[in-house]
């Protein structure tokens, strides 16, 4: 049997709803506002400084970017793949604590990871100070490896992002048949011929959504390669932004940015479109578990012990030991800061929430190709970089604002300031565009499971459309929403360049606070806010762990 996506008809009552689609239409381009605005600046004729940055810089952004993105693309297959067929098909000790102990390190955001571990090997660190203690070395007698380098952050951001590609990988493995597993091992093949010729064929769709993912994460990372002195295009933007001032050049050269996100979101969606998953029995019952003993599980739990405790574990464990030797630093402006994250996490996970809501329900009624092509133009932000979307709400609030003070200023006398550009609107803004593809796809899978006829049972007892919502489908997809709403607050509350760049003065978070003391290196005093943001981070896991845990059909407990 071939499972294939079935399209949803228009209700009748839809049509009687124009509002409803023009809201819907508007709110997509609303949102697709910042894209379009980099994509127009970038058909404008080349200035001085973007001349300036072919002849001299755009090369090593390229290149810097495409070895980063290839380098981390390779790491993570090779940790999230191998992690993931080795808790889903084996059996060793420790496997169920490691099953949702792996996604640890996805609570750990890249800039993070990367300025604890340059503190902890830098030559003063306690690493290297410990080596020449023991050994009585002296500088310039030993080698040791050059963390702030572009290896070095392939192997921060390969640490906390695996989890992407496990996660996917692992789901993909637990929804397989069992009969097309048997049928390899009665054939005389192995537990790792099986893997490579049927296991890994099956997975691949999900793994290449997963490493596409990654990719774009990789390519939107900005702490990271800033902290390491990388020449990457996100640091190139910044530059351009706040070194030249030039805003035209600014935007495109996140054009040329958005050109290999593009080909990204292009292959994953044609991997995904040729995803096919043939069931030879509507029967399921419990994956055959290669049982591993000796040597070779202490191999397994070791190699998924060994992603865990670089990505997560040890990064914390120096955090906490920081903050414990900081906790002075715990004051009002401390708790100024916390008030603010979570103030901005709130405001955006609800307006993102409300928004999503309002989107999926209208799709799941309306159907027209017209409002589904301009949805997946408007959930693009998830794929464009944070600095990218800076640049393209930071152009047209900016212009807003200059000619509403021009006009006041002529007719009335009076000025109205930055209303939209210098106020928070414009950083709620962008969260909302960054982060409602997140909450848009974990709605419609809820209301996916919803049937169809529901709605009309509704609409035969005299409900209306928003009553239909909000009597019905809200009180059955609410822990969906929780869920969906506790993503966009957590990954807001990490968000780190597009909060840098349109934040109003005076204004700070957790993250931009850390990242500046990290910058400072005062790697010690930035410990509390950065172990606020990771304690947060870990309530989605947890939720990841346990929908990853009952992917199989006919689950009835956690694996």
């Amino acid at each position: 049997m071939v499972k294939k996506s079935i399209a949803i008809q228009p209700y009748p009552w839809w049509s009687r709803l124009p509002y409803w689609r023009g809201g819907m239409a508007l709110l997509a381009a609303f949102l697709a506002l910042p894209l379009l605005t980099v994509l127009g600046f970038s058909l404008q004729p080349a200035g001085d400084v973007w001349r300036h940055l072919q002849q001299t810089v755009l090369a090593e952004y390229v290149c810097n970017s495409l070895l980063l993105a290839l380098g981390v693309g390779a790491g993570t297959l090779v940790i999230g793949v191998c992690t993931a067929w080795l808790t889903s098909l084996c059996e060793f000790p420790g496997r169920r604590f490691m099953q949702w102990a792996l996604l640890l390190p996805l609570a750990m955001p890249a800039y993070i990871i990367a300025y604890t571990y340059s503190g902890m090997l830098d030559f003063s660190g306690p690493v290297q100070s410990a080596l020449r203690e023991a050994f009585s070395w002296s500088s310039g007698e030993y080698w040791f490896p050059e963390l702030r380098s572009l290896g070095g952050a392939i192997t921060m951001l390969s640490l906390v992002l695996y989890p992407y590609v496990y996660m996917l990988a692992r789901a993909a493995f637990l929804e397989q048949s069992v009969c097309a597993l048997e049928v390899s091992r009665t054939l005389g093949r192995g537990p790792w011929r099986s893997f490579f010729s049927v296991a890994l064929p099956l997975a691949r769709p999900a793994i290449v959504v997963g490493a596409s993912l990654v990719l774009m994460e990789t390519l939107a990372d900005y702490g990271t390669v800033k902290y390491f002195g990388l020449s990457t295009f996100t640091t190139g933007i910044f530059r351009t932004w706040f070194g030249h001032g030039d805003a035209a050049a600014a935007a495109q050269l996140s054009a040329v940015m958005m050109v290999f996100v593009f080909v990204l979101i292009v292959l994953e969606r044609y991997s995904r479109r040729q995803a096919a998953y043939h069931h030879t029995s509507s029967r399921y019952k419990a994956l055959p578990l290669h049982r591993l003993t000796g040597l070779r599980a202490a191999l397994a739990l070791a190699a998924c012990l060994l992603p865990v405790a670089l990505g997560f574990l040890i990064p914390a464990g120096q955090l906490l030991a920081w903050a414990a030797g900081t906790a002075a630093m715990l004051d009002a402006a401390f708790l100024e800061l916390v008030s603010n994250s979570l103030m901005l996490a709130g405001i955006a996970s609800s307006l993102t929430l409300i928004i999503a809501v309002f989107l999926a329900y209208g799709r799941r009624a309306n159907g027209s190709r017209l409002l589904n092509g301009a949805l997946h133009v408007a959930s693009l932000g998830y794929a464009i970089p944070g600095t990218v979307i800076a640049v393209g709400v930071m152009i047209p609030f900016a212009w807003l604002d200059n000619t509403l003070d021009a006009w006041l200023r002529e007719n009335f006398g009076i000025s109205s300031g930055l209303l939209l550009s210098g106020t928070l609107v414009s950083l709620l803004f962008a969260y909302v565009v960054r982060f409602v593809a997140i909450a848009l796809h974990s709605v419609e899978a809820g209301l996916g499971k919803i049937r169809p006829a529901m709605d009309e049972a509704a609409r035969s007892l005299g409900k209306r459309p928003w009553e239909v919502l909000y009597r019905v489908h809200v009180p059955v997809i609410w822990g969906t929403l929780l869920s969906a709403a506790l993503l966009v607050f957590v990954d807001v509350l990490k968000e780190l360049p597009a909060t840098l760049v349109l934040r109003p003065f005076n204004f700070n978070t957790l993250a931009v606070r850390a990242f500046e003391l990290a910058s400072d290196e005062r790697l010690m005093d930035s410990a509390s806010a950065a172990i606020a943001i990771v304690a947060v981070g870990i309530l989605p896991v947890i939720l990841l762990s346990r929908s990853i845990s009952r992917a199989r059909p006919g689950h009835d407990t956690p694996t």
